[in-house]
């Protein structure tokens, strides 16, 4: 599976690793995701969600379900 948070839409970003020497390497940044399992009360099932650090706190600030809406807006969310 892809790297991707599917309430925000974070995912991975390309940089370098700078070394004292100021020798510089690719190397990747990737988004902190969790598994969580939500429970959607319209919809009364419970759905598994990939989502950041970032995506949880928007979903305590916003609420399940409005966060579920906007996600399948932008088409972050399938369904």
């Amino acid at each position: 599976m892809a790297r991707i948070c599917e309430i925000t839409g974070k995912s991975s970003m390309k940089g370098n690793s700078v070394s004292h020497s100021n020798r510089k390497t690719k190397r990747l940044f990737n988004p902190n995701l969790q598994t969580k399992t939500f429970y959607l009360p319209e919809e009364d099932r419970e759905i598994t969600l990939r989502v950041s650090a970032a995506g949880l706190r928007t979903i305590n600030k916003k609420g399940i379900s409005a966060c579920v809406k906007e996600a399948r807006e932008k088409g972050y969310l399938a369904k």
